[in-house]
């Protein structure tokens, strides 16, 4: 699908969750897909999503995240958000992913609210990078033909850094103006969640050819109670930092428009190359 009339922008398909019990269940349109699976950033927004529909809206700031896809997720997804633990300030919950009534991911999520300290250290500084409209497209090519995986075509995305995926790069980095194109998606944080995921593990850039990845675990710390950005453009970069027998752990970093981090994670591919 490259069709824009085809796509199903973010908040349309959170706003089809439908309650089933204490889950939810949503249908992914193929054009959200990354080959028949749902890919891991969507599958973190679906989380935080169903975590906020079903526990309420006076949760804390979220600060952190873990994710480990256990199993393929296909179009039809339960989702099932459960507390295991609430106290004063921090509230922890976990939530599984079933496809097929298979457990396809399994979540856990961290919300925690701000508490006074004498510590204010920031030491993440953004690349310096030529801005928004001085850089190319990154997963279009000159015609604006799709050339990513089919939920790649929800994003604007400006290439400003790092290699191209499959260019036997010998620097495995990418970095990326990212984008919602749906503009109700930009402000949010289930939006920005969705997007931190949307680049190619980093060690594609060094393949010779394009070939399966497939993530295993993905954990990533949320720096900022409110994020926000000038019109939805974020900085994402990721660095695969070890690849070896057939894994790549990789570092990932989300700045703002202004140089601010606002997510910074990790995450380990199996690659098939």
């Amino acid at each position: 699908m490259t069709d824009s009339d085809s796509r199903t922008p973010l908040s349309e398909l959170l706003a089809s969750m439908s309650a089933d019990g204490d889950a939810v269940r949503v249908h992914i349109p193929d054009d959200w897909l990354q080959g028949r699976a749902v890919y891991g950033g969507l599958s973190a927004a679906l989380c935080l999503q169903a975590t906020l529909e079903g526990l309420g809206d006076d949760l804390p700031p979220l600060r952190s995240v873990q994710l480990s896809f256990i199993g393929p997720a296909g179009s039809d997804v339960r989702l099932s958000p459960e507390i295991v633990r609430q106290g004063k300030s921090t509230t922890f919950v976990t939530v599984d992913m079933s496809s097929d009534d298979k457990l396809a991911v399994r979540a856990t999520l961290c919300f925690a609210r701000a508490r006074s300290s004498h510590l204010s250290i920031v030491d993440c500084p953004a690349p310096v990078v030529a801005g928004v409209a001085d850089c190319a497209d990154f997963f279009r090519d000159a015609e604006g033909r799709n050339q990513g995986p089919n939920f790649a075509q929800h994003f604007n995305s400006r290439f400003a850094g790092g290699a191209l995926p499959a260019s036997g790069a010998q620097d495995p980095s990418f970095t990326v103006w990212m984008q919602h194109k749906d503009s109700a998606s930009r402000a949010s944080l289930v939006g920005l969640v969705a997007l931190a995921d949307a680049l190619p593990p980093a060690a594609m850039a060094c393949f010779a050819e394009r070939a399966p990845i497939s993530t295993m675990t993905w954990m990533f710390d949320v720096l900022d109670d409110t994020p926000h950005t000038d019109d939805g453009w974020w900085l994402s970069r990721s660095v695969a930092e070890s690849t070896a027998d057939g894994y790549s752990s990789q570092a990932m970093t989300v700045w703002n428009s202004a140089g601010q981090p606002v997510i910074v994670g990790r995450q380990n591919v199996a690659i098939f190359y």
